[in-house]
Parts: C-alpha cells; sequence; structure tokens
C-alpha cells in the first residue's frame, strides 16, 4: 500500500510567462549532476513536480540538462565542466561533495543544493544570508540517524551486533556516527564501523558476512549510494536485516529505509529555480532547513529472509511495498 502517491508527470500544465533576465534571452537550461545512475534518485521527479505546480512547462520555459556518474565520482568535477561549457543559467547539486565540487568551477554561476552542513561544508557563513552564488535546502541527516538504529531493534528481536558502512574521508558523516554512538548506548546495542568505498566495498562486505552481525546501517554518505544495488544483493544473501539512507533503495529491494523524503525536498528546490528566473540572486536566498522524512518498508523482502516485521512498525510507514 502507498500513502503518498504523487504525479511526476508534466503535459497538460499552464505555464507562467518567465521574466525577461539579462543573462540570457533564450530558454533557461538548468543543469544537474547525480553521482548514481540515472533513475536511481527521486530528486528530478520532485523537482519537476514542483516547477509543473509553478505553471512551468519543460522543454518551452526551461530544459533541464542532466548529467551522471554512474557510481564513478572521480567523473563529476567534468560533468560540471561540461554543464558550464553549455552556459546553464542555474546548477542543481545534490550533496556536499558534489554541491563543493560546483562551487570550485564557478563563482558565477547560481547553484541551487541540497547539502547536510553548509557551514561546515564551507559553502557559506551564514545561511540567512549566503552571500555568494549558493542557496538551497540544509539536510540534517544527523538529527534522524539515531532513529535507524531504534527502527532496526523494532524489526529485528534480538538485536545485539550492528555493523554500520560509512566513509572516514567524509568529515562531514562524523556527526551522523556520533549521534549513531550515542544510540546504540542507551539502545545497549554493539556498533561495529566499516569505513567503505567502492573500491574496497567487496571486502568490508566479506568482513560483516563472517562476523554474525544482526543487522547493517548504510549512512548517508553520497559515495555509497552507487553501492546500493551490491549491499542489497549482499543483504539478501546473508539474510541481514538493513536499513538505508536513500528511499530509491526500497524500490530496488531494500528492506528498510528511513531518510529525507528527497521528492518533497526536490520539490522545494522549484521555488528557488522560480525566484532566480525571476531575477532573485542566490545571494539573497537564505538556505532554509529541510524536515520533510519517509519510512519505507519492503514488506516481500522481509517475507524473504524470514524476518516478520511487527504490525505498529508497519503502521508507521509511509509506504508499504507488498
Amino acid at each position: 500500500m502507498k500513502r503518498r502517491e504523487f504525479i511526476a508527470g508534466l503535459s497538460g500544465a499552464v505555464a507562467w510567462p518567465l521574466v525577461a533576465r539579462a543573462q540570457s534571452a533564450t530558454t533557461p537550461r538548468l543543469g544537474y549532476v547525480w553521482i548514481g545512475a540515472r533513475g536511481t534518485d527521486a530528486n528530478v521527479a520532485g523537482l519537476r513536480q514542483g516547477l509543473l505546480d509553478k505553471g512551468y512547462v519543460i522543454g518551452r520555459d526551461f530544459v533541464i540538462e542532466e548529467r551522471y556518474a554512474d557510481g564513478h565520482p572521480e567523473q563529476v568535477s567534468a560533468l560540471i565542466d561540461e554543464l558550464l561549457a553549455l552556459n546553464i543559467d542555474i546548477l542543481l547539486t545534490p550533496g556536499t561533495p558534489i554541491t563543493l565540487a560546483a562551487k570550485r568551477a564557478t563563482s558565477k554561476v547560481p547553484i541551487i543544493c541540497v547539502t547536510g552542513d553548509p557551514i561546515g561544508a564551507g559553502l557559506v557563513t551564514d545561511p540567512s544570508r549566503p552571500g555568494g552564488n549558493v542557496t538551497g535546502l540544509w539536510l540534517f541527516s544527523s538529527d534522524f540517524s539515531a532513529t535507524w538504529l531504534e527502527l532496526l531493534q523494532e524489526a529485528v528481536p534480538n538485536l545485539h551486533r550492528v555493523a554500520v558502512l560509512w566513509n572516514r574521508e567524509n568529515r562531514l558523516i562524523t556527526k551522523e556516527i556520533a549521534d549513531l554512538r550515542q544510540a546504540a548506548g542507551y539502545l545497549k546495542l554493539d556498533l561495529t564501523l566499516f569505513s567503505t568505498t567502492p573500491a574496497d566495498a567487496e571486502g568490508n562486505l566479506a568482513a560483516i558476512a563472517n562476523a554474525g552481525f544482526g543487522g547493517l546501517v548504510v549512512t548517508t554518505d553520497y559515495s555509497l549510494e552507487p553501492l546500493t544495488p551490491r549491499i542489497i544483493a549482499f543483504a539478501a544473501e546473508r539474510h541481514l536485516p538493513t536499513i538505508y539512507p536513500f528511499g530509491a533503495a526500497v524500490q530496488q529491494g531494500g528492506l528498510i529505509s528511513y531518510s529525507a523524503d528527497f521528492f518533497a525536498i526536490w520539490r522545494r528546490v522549484a521555488g528557488y529555480v522560480d525566484q532566480i528566473l525571476k531575477g532573485a540572486r542566490a545571494a539573497d536566498l537564505p538556505i532554509e532547513q529541510a524536515t520533510d522524512l519517509s519510512l519505507k518498508i519492503n514488506l516481500k523482502t522481509a517475507k524473504e529472509i524470514g524476518l516478520a516485521l511487527p504490525p505498529t512498525l508497519l503502521a508507521r510507514a509511509d509506504e508499504v511495498i507488498e
């Protein structure tokens, strides 16, 4: 069953005429870069729906130039350069690493981001008055990361030992790990961290497989997102209950995700696009907190790994795949 339905089509919309802009006399171009593969995130769908809500028609009022790194983060900078060469009007960046790469590449093109910590990452000094070319939404991922352990403990009877996949090279995940450690303390769970990158993922998964863990947590580091299909397959093989920070994981066969509702968040990003297309400057648009959260459960996966989820947990879910 689904508690939230959305309309992603864009046909039949009534467009608002765009205000004349000095930057370009042609149809505005929006550039979007994602570290994963096309179709593995809900960002662009949410953005399009948000623009539809505001009366825009894709192809007539603007075009979106999408670029995907297909799990190769080292390609992100080149993809950003490719978009800038097209003279895009706005650059849309999900995640701190992509936003930092975009900021290094341009100080002129407005950047609208969704990031975990714009201050800690050095993107801005004052979110209420960004002052540069970066604005967008601030995702407080560490504020809900502790809930991953609570959900996992509710789903798995007699849970004791939990493995955590993270990337120690991403200093912005530090707060997330600190919250996980604190939650593990009051939940009386034994937490073991595995610092993982795409290059050493198989070795870490093998270590987890041989250590008798009762559950697995995947953190929000964007370099882990392209590994999601492999982690899902591994969890299925090992009958290991796993919780993910990306909602798309449940659609792909993951057990549980609890994360920001990226469709809803990028629907809000459309408001920033609208303002900039009408002449606002990124420097004057405050970076706002994103609080949209979503719990998704794949009941089919639960049955396949022999896990009977409590009705109370299922009742809390925003979406259950049967």
